[in-house]
């Protein structure tokens, strides 16, 4: 043991530590998150288990294991591990650590150097680590939460590979907190939990604070709303995301949304947000209700809710809440339409309980001379052929021409649809009945639809 190593993991005198210090995994196997890196088969984790680590910069928001990570590293690889703070060391003890590291490695010893918070280190303290990391005598950890491409020096960063670490998510989060629940001995509904997690926005370290306030605002042995309240210094709204309630609410905006009540939809959303709804799922409801309710009356809203989707996935939690504000607002002051909606379960309708006859002749691609002599595409007429692209050729098979699936409502957008489509019916059925009007040659319509799908 160096004289830098500290008590190995488990055996430190707990009492009194903060509860982020006594939960510190003791094992790669107890560590939460970070799957993109750790999962089985992952670079990193093969690296650690294989004892073939190299230099390394952990990049990552606070709380997400940058620490606890480095020091499972350092047991799993039987490395001494030594923490260095940029913000209390300087090239002196830089120097003295080096030296220690040097000699351990004259013992067989190796050292795994951890830096935290290496940015705050200027360029000639990032440049005294170079020759030991290039000789082999400390493997450096450094642990960052800016962008390692501006803050640490080219020469270092290309000696050691950057992982990425992501915030925790919810469920990881309510993982650890469970966890500390138990060591705490205190009975705790998940639903609280839940709470705290989403307040601490995939921070694990604030998530322990959180619960170690709100247990020692609770009755011995038991958790309660008021107490987590107080630690949050905000209302808790109990909410089971597959229970009664979380329906109840969806169904309460999507119908605000139809109804056009702007106000009764913000106040919906809000209720889920506030509640802890996931904003990936509240923005795939959102996406429907375009779809659904809105339609072609303002063909935009699809466009809008999309955009939105992404944007709350960039942004994540709280930023992104004010997307799913502004697309809830707007979806409910748009004129609406469900004649889209309609069609395609009409003519599905038909699909399933009709006889669903063959593809007419002329309508198929005969990319063969056999094909061509069997009738394939005999009679095709390519829209381009006639005056504004529209032909008198019948689409649907002869037992369903003329049949009209799609209705659109005098609403928005779709007023001027219906226009255009009765524009187009209209002209379709005068070349189907004077076919001498129609200009073209149909033998050039067929040449130009060789081996064309459309």
């Amino acid at each position: 043991m160096s004289l830098f190593d500290p008590l190995p993991l488990g055996l430190e005198d707990q009492t009194g530590r903060p509860l982020a210090e006594r939960l510190r995994p003791k094992s790669l196997e107890e560590y939460v998150g970070q799957e993109h890196i750790l999962g089985p088969g992952k670079p990193l984790r093969a690296q650690i288990e294989r004892d073939q680590l190299s230099s390394l910069i952990l990049w990552g928001p606070p709380g997400v294991g940058k620490t606890t990570l480095a020091r499972l590293i350092a047991t799993r690889t039987r490395c001494d591990f030594v923490p260095f703070s940029a913000v209390l060391s300087g090239i002196k003890e830089i120097k003295e650590v080096m030296a220690a590291a040097g000699r351990g490695r004259g013992l067989g010893r190796r050292t795994l150097l951890f830096v935290d918070e290496i940015h705050r280190f200027n360029k000639a303290q990032q440049d005294a680590f170079l020759p030991y990391v290039e000789k082999g005598d400390i493997i450096l950890v450094g642990a960052t939460t800016e962008n390692p491409s501006f803050e640490v020096v080219p020469a270092l960063l290309s000696r050691a590979k950057v992982h990425s670490l992501r915030p925790l998510t919810t469920e990881e989060l309510v993982t650890l907190l469970e966890r500390g629940a138990a060591l705490l001995t205190v009975d705790a509904e998940e639903t609280l939990l839940r709470q705290i997690a989403i307040f601490a926005n995939g921070d694990a370290r604030l998530a322990y604070n959180l619960l170690e306030l709100a247990v020692a605002a609770s009755p011995a042995g038991q958790l309660t709303t008021q107490s987590v309240e107080d630690a949050l210094e905000r209302k808790v709204l109990l909410y089971d995301k597959s229970g009664e309630e979380h329906f109840n609410l969806i169904s309460a905006l999507h119908k605000s949304v139809r109804s056009s009540d702007a106000d009764a939809a913000l106040y919906w959303l809000a209720r889920m947000l506030e509640a802890g709804e996931d904003r990936m799922y509240l923005a795939r409801r959102l996406v429907r209700m375009a779809v659904e309710d809105i339609g072609l009356a303002d063909p935009r809203a699809v466009e809008q809710a999309i955009a939105c989707q992404q944007t709350v996935h960039f942004l994540g939690v709280p930023e992104g809440d004010q997307a799913l504000a502004q697309i809830t607002l707007y979806l409910a002051v748009a004129p609406k339409s469900d004649a889209a909606y309609r069609a395609l379960g009409e003519t599905r309708g038909v699909i399933r309980h009709g006889t669903n006859p063959p593809v007419p002749m002329h309508l198929r691609n005969a990319p063969t001379k056999a094909m061509k002599a069997w009738g394939y595409g005999a009679g095709y007429q390519h829209a381009h052929q006639f005056e504004g692209a529209v032909s008198g050729m019948e689409c649907l098979p002869e037992e369903l021409a003329g049949t009209r699936f799609y209705q659109p409502l005098d609403r928005g957008a779709e007023r001027r649809i219906a226009e255009r489509l009765e524009e187009i019916r209209k002209s379709r059925a005068e070349r189907r009945e004077n076919p001498g009007s129609e200009s073209g040659d149909s033998s050039k319509s067929d040449e130009r639809s060789k081996g064309s799908a459309s």
